[in-house]
């Protein structure tokens, strides 16, 4: 199973008598934006210093600019980076950049981060006016790029669709030994895939890689520090950064925290039981605002309810309106991902309800705009790179038989998903890619203050993750959300976005602790 991270935008379900219709908003390609192109805005000279390359070797590199040009109603460019940065001699890649241009007076660049990690940074940036509010969208150039092995930027190609769909139609959590061969056999693919079609690459695609990269595209832009909004994974991204350029460090803002020092198990650990409070808060939700819960007359009935409807799948895939079914790993995943934000519970009580009603359309529309399929496959190849990305990051992965005796503390954390995330931990077993990047120990000494937004029932980044981000870096500023959903900036907080835009805008930082 992937760890879940919400990218994606779902944005609507419309009940029409007895169908179900959901309606999927999806951050597409630079290149499929529509609307008449606008021509690339005069270029600031750049700042003093800027071009100055942390060591001579990778001067070329340094001292390259951005060649902008239309991309529907964007710019677009490439930014040439040394696939090794110890060979800067050898091998490039060259990385997708997109830039929003600020719709008022710039004051500058600010890049954004979505997560994953394999989520695609352009789609994000070319989404500003969704995702960001109305001052920073009107002050800042938003530029976004796609991290390497990701999107456009030398994407990993690790399976094919047809091998894609299966690992993710497959029980997550295995009931058998016929289900755990098939899961060990679908979900190892992936990793051993990804060296098999370029071996370099995927002992190339590492945070410690991205950051130097960003390095590099802080240069290119023209600036001698980096205004920076990373979200989830993307977090650790900005804090992996900060750690390497502390002098770069500009206004950074990182949102719904991944603790640094935790190792694999606890990060499932944590996340079990993240999902586990998020569905809680929905179906108590569903108990206490309405005359008659679909689900039950009581929470633990409707988690129950739940749990039941996922193991019936298991056992009986259900019909929809395509040529595909929806089985039981379609179904987590259709799930979850309409935990991360409480405005998406409503659609999914109608998939829900369509799904106990024997329709599993939307329920299983909702898993592909999870994994970015679309009808004729998937539109980029951010469930192959969260593997690559995590896998090279860190390849600890627990042999299959070994499983059985964890199960009992990821039930305790999450008695709906606990098998599901106990399960993941054999993700990278076969891991075959080694990264020379040795791990960091992260507290961004000397870096300008670097503000921390947590959200207390996060479901994919516990609150505690935020509280330990920010204690561990020196100069971080926690700003909490009390809500649901993942990631607290633009999440519909007065507060948490006054914070925010106020640092970014003028300076002025927030308090350590403020509490929204």
């Amino acid at each position: 199973m992937r760890r879940v991270v919400a990218w994606v935008l779902v944005v609507a379900l419309v009940l029409s008598g007895l169908g179900v219709v959901v309606g999927l908003v999806v951050f597409r390609d630079a290149g499929d934006t529509a609307g008449p192109p606008e021509q690339p805005p005069t270029e600031a000279a750049p700042e003093e210093g800027s071009a100055d390359a942390p060591d001579p070797t990778l001067d070329r590199f340094y001292g390259q600019r951005l060649d902008w040009s239309a991309c529907g109603e964007h710019q677009c460019s490439r930014l040439t980076v040394p696939l090794d940065y110890e060979q800067p001699d050898g091998r490039t890649l060259d990385l997708a950049v997109l830039r929003v241009p600020a719709s008022g007076r710039p004051q500058g660049s600010l890049v954004v981060n979505p997560g994953g990690p394999g989520a695609p940074g352009t789609a994000y940036a070319a989404a500003a006016s969704q995702v960001l509010g109305d001052a920073l969208v009107s002050s800042f150039d938003v530029v976004g790029f796609d991290p390497r092995g990701t999107g456009t930027s030398a994407p990993v190609d690790c399976v094919t669709d047809a091998e894609l769909d299966a690992f993710l139609a497959s029980d997550p959590s295995p009931d058998d030994r016929a289900e755990a061969d098939r899961f060990l056999q679908l979900s190892g693919a992936i990793p051993s895939g990804c060296a098999a079609d370029d071996a370099d690459l995927a002992a190339h695609v590492s945070t410690v890689e991205a950051a130097r990269d960003m390095d590099v595209l802080r240069s290119a832009l023209g600036h001698r520090q980096l205004d920076y909004l990373g979200k989830s994974y993307g977090t650790k991204l900005g804090a992996t950064y900060a750690e390497l350029f502390p002098d770069q460090v500009g206004r950074f803002v990182l949102d719904g925290a991944l603790d640094p020092t935790l190792s694999t198990r606890e990060v499932n650990l944590g996340q079990a039981e993240g999902f586990e409070t998020a569905l809680r808060a929905y179906v108590s939700n569903c108990v206490e605002s309405t005359d008659s819960c679909y689900l039950g007359d009581s929470v633990d009935e409707g988690l129950a309810r739940i749990s039941d409807f996922i193991t019936e799948v298991d056992a009986r895939p259900l019909p929809t309106d395509g040529d595909r079914e929806l089985a039981v790993g379609n179904a987590f995943y259709g799930i979850a991902v309409t935990l991360y934000d409480r405005r998406y519970w409503t659609i999914l009580s109608g998939a829900l309800r369509a799904g106990l009603d024997g329709d599993g359309t939307a329920l299983l529309g909702l898993s592909d705009a999870y994994s970015s399929r679309g009808p004729g496959g998937y539109t980029d190849n951010s469930s192959e790179a969260f593997v690559a990305i995590n896998c090279l990051d860190d390849p600890f992965a627990l042999p299959a038989r070994r499983i059985p005796a964890q199960v009992p503390a990821f039930r305790e954390a999450s008695p709906t998903f606990g098998d599901v995330f106990a399960w993941s931990l054999v993700g990278c077993l076969d891991q075959e890619a080694e990264s020379i990047e040795e791990p960091l120990d992260i507290d961004a000494a000397g870096a300008a203050p670097i503000v921390v937004v947590g959200t207390t029932r996060d479901p994919a980044t516990p609150y505690a993750w935020s509280e330990a981000l920010a204690d561990q870096l020196e100069s971080g500023v926690l700003v909490s959300r009390d809500g649901d959903g993942h990631t607290g900036y633009h999440a519909g907080n007065a507060c948490v976005d006054g914070a925010v835009e106020g640092f970014y805008l003028d300076g002025t930082v927030p308090d350590d602790g403020l509490s929204c």
